[in-house]
């Protein structure tokens, strides 16, 4: 893993692997956990000696419950903006939960399990503004004192996006996964919309210079998987 460019730091919130990147003095915070995760966020805030303040920008990748379930607290707490993809931003503001389709026999069954815990799930969803819808374009970090850029990247959802460092880190929220619920080491998440369009973001995240993949479920692993399993 190359991190020395920018200081990247893992939160887990759930069942999701959240992360802070810093740029300059301040940071990016990319997605927002589940419901009920503002405490956990505050404590590990603490124990990092960061001031939520200098958080200036909550990406979330996509809007799923588990990536965006507490951003209306982390939002009040920090005061950074928020920015998603166009077509999941309504989603949010709505307080909308989706549920993915299955991919493979494991996913349908999963989707079964999602959707008899819809209605709780609903239950602890705040409808949240977001401040900037992101487009069907490369959205440039230098404003945040971020060599990087967020790209689409949709297959698990249509609007799903990633972000990815100049120097070949990219947090792909749940465009791949190296961790449960797949059980068979990285590749697409079990879950999602369109497993093509899944394949073709990864080559695009290699495109972009993408050489350390940092999912939402599991740990990082290296990009060159992508290759092989693009290969096969």
């Amino acid at each position: 893993m190359n991190s020395q460019e920018h200081q990247i730091l893992p939160i887990k919130l759930g069942i999701t692997n959240c992360y802070l990147i810093r740029g300059g003095d301040d940071y990016i915070l990319v997605d927002a956990g589940p419901p009920k995760s503002i405490s956990t966020f505050i404590q590990k805030l603490k124990q990092l000696m960061i001031d939520p303040t200098r958080i200036k920008l909550i990406f979330i990748t996509h809007a799923h419950f588990d990536h965006m379930g507490s951003l209306a607290e982390i939002s009040a707490l920090t005061g950074g903006i928020s920015a998603m993809h166009h077509q999941d931003k309504e989603l949010v503001e709505k307080g909308m939960v989706i549920m993915p389709g299955g991919i493979g026999l494991w996913g349908s069954f999963l989707t079964v399990f999602l959707w008899a815990m819809k209605s709780q799930v609903k239950k602890n969803i705040k409808p949240t503004l977001v401040d900037r819808a992101l487009e069907e374009k490369p959205f440039s970090l230098e404003s945040f004192q971020i060599n990087g850029k967020i790209l689409p990247t949709p297959g698990h959802t249509a609007g799903s996006m990633s972000l990815v460092l100049n120097s070949g880190e990219a947090f792909v929220g749940d465009t791949a996964m190296s961790g449960f619920p797949r059980l068979t080491g990285p590749g697409p998440f079990v879950l999602g919309d369109d497993l093509k369009a899944m394949k073709r973001s990864w080559q695009l995240l290699l495109d972009h210079g993408a050489r350390w993949i940092y999912p939402s479920h599991g740990k990082p692993f290296d990009a060159e998987f992508f290759r092989k399993y693009l290969g096969s």
